[in-house]
């Protein structure tokens, strides 16, 4: 949801004018950007992408024809060089004004002027940048960053002089300021908040294993709406690929709530004719015991009749589930080599759970997905482990998808294979059908029987019925009503007469 923490405050007008910051999800982020001509101010320990996110924002102004400059105080042209280079960006256009020591032997034939801020007093500084604006006159500026600015002043008093001096000298001009700080010799500095239009704090957080994860959090934008939380970011060639955080309540479009067949009749029918669009179903049961292959009957189903469809594997590589599909007579590979199925292996240890959530929108939003199956949810549990909220997390995506019109199908594998089993992650309150598989010994062989425990939209069949399947895909018997105990784990046959395998 939109935070209200950015409501219009100092009775600072409301409506002006909107500039870009360099970086698609920050704009969605901010609902269209920074306002202009106020200061703003990016924080973080170093390694967090401010310095990427900086110059994403000057060169979205170099791409509309604006001035810009990049004060550096802390890194010198040759690094900004490669940093611009490893994106594959251009630095063209920019004006940089280097305020760092010397590398080397100054070159007599370089335009930049350099400085050595250890010599100087933090007044000189500041008039130094003064000029060099008004020199430029640039409609956006970078300083780079307040941690020296904060070292020469040598005292809080001091420190907060100079940068109120900043701020009203930008006030008169019309220019958009972002300034960086790398908290590094303050571990709180409330002051630069108070006088600063906005505040994005940026993140990096390192986990027990796998790839460290990034995020960012408006923490305040004044006279402006925003999407509050956190909201997880890479660094990627081409700057910061932001994920704002999925909130269900802003998507919402039409759709029938018509019945969404799965391809085989039987199981249709003990599902009272389907599962329909805009809900989701929970597939339950030990491993290996069918649940994916239901998943592939469904997701092949909705490619057969011409619609898009969306597989998210976590726990199987593509070679795997197309073997699976082939053992079965469905041509999964086929519809994946045209498009209608996006098949997409997911590395638990390299995702965050808002890159899921954006794969999961893009499958949905540009490809027109009309199925998602996540398989497995113990995948997507063992995939972020430090998120407490996950439960949270896959409500509102669900929410999403159903408010979309999308048939979700969820993968959920039991621990244990026979007898009682445990389930890792309770999400069953959330599914609007449960379809829970069993394997349950008969005659000395192992058998699988299949039953609609739960489902929220309409009428489905009662019975536990046996299950098989085979080439020409699932094929379901009659109800097994001559046992009971079979999902509790100790089946006992009560007919005259033991069946044959009646699925076969």
């Amino acid at each position: 949801m939109i935070s209200k923490a950015g409501a219009a405050q100092d009775g600072e007008p409301t409506d002006l004018p909107r500039i870009s910051t360099g970086s698609q999800g920050l704009d969605d982020i901010l609902g269209g950007g920074f306002d202009a001509n106020r200061m703003y101010l990016y924080e973080g320990r170093p390694g967090t992408g401010k310095t990427t996110m900086a110059l994403q924002f000057l060169l979205k102004g170099v791409q509309n024809g604006e001035r810009v400059l990049y004060i550096s105080l802390s890194e010198s042209k040759r690094e900004l060089d490669l940093v611009a280079k490893r994106h594959g960006w251009s630095l063209k256009g920019l004006d940089i004004f280097e305020l760092v020591p010397a590398e080397t032997t100054l070159d007599p034939d370089r335009e930049l002027t350099v400085f050595h801020p250890a010599e100087m007093e933090l007044s000189e500084t500041t008039g130094l940048i003064f000029k060099e604006v008004e020199r430029i006159n640039p409609t956006r500026v970078v300083l780079d960053s307040l941690s020296e600015l904060r070292l020469l002043a040598q005292n809080p008093l001091r420190y907060r002089r100079q940068v109120l001096a900043l701020k009203h000298f930008f006030t008169n001009r019309n220019c958009t300021v972002v300034l960086l700080d790398d908290l590094s010799s303050s571990q709180d500095d409330l002051q630069l908040h108070s006088i600063a239009h906005g505040v994005v704090m940026l993140e990096q957080l390192a986990i027990d294993y796998g790839s460290e994860r990034r995020r960012l959090r408006v923490i305040k934008m004044r006279g402006m709406n925003f999407r509050g939380g956190f909201h997880d970011f890479n660094i990627e060639a081409g700057g910061l690929r932001i994920f704002p955080r999925l909130v269900a309540a802003e998507h919402h479009r039409s759709f029938l709530g018509e019945l969404t067949p799965s391809g085989n009749a039987e199981l249709d029918q003990l599902l009272g004719g389907g599962l329909e669009r805009g809900t989701n179903a929970l597939l339950i049961g030990a491993a290996g015991v069918g649940k994916s292959s239901v998943a592939l009957t469904y997701v092949t189903a909705a490619a057969q009749r011409g619609e898009r469809a969306a597989f998210f594997a976590f726990d199987e590589g593509r070679g795997t589930v197309e073997a699976r599909s082939r053992t079965l007579g469905l041509p999964l590979e086929q519809y994946v080599e045209s498009g209608h199925i996006r098949f997409q292996q997911i590395d638990p240890a390299e995702l965050s759970p808002g890159e899921f959530a954006a794969n999961v929108r893009k499958s949905v939003e540009i490809d027109n997905a009309r199925v998602v199956v996540i398989d497995s949810l113990n995948g997507y549990l063992a995939a972020m482990p430090d998120e407490r909220f996950l439960i949270l997390q896959m409500h509102e995506l669900l929410t999403y998808l159903g408010q979309q019109g999308v048939l979700t199908i969820l993968v959920l594998a039991q621990h244990g294979l026979v007898g009682p089993m445990d389930t890792p992650l309770d999400i069953s309150y959330l599914s609007d059908a449960v379809i829970m598989l069993r394997y349950f010994e008969m005659g000395g062989t192992v058998r699988r029987a299949l039953s609609v425990v739960k489902k929220r939209s309409g009428h489905h069949e009662h019975t536990i019925r046996e299950f098989r399947l085979g080439s020409a895909g699932i094929k379901l018997g009659p109800p097994l009503r001559d046992f009971s105990g079979i999902f509790s784990g100790n089946p006992v046959y009560t007919g005259k007469t033991m069946p044959e395998g009646s699925a076969g």
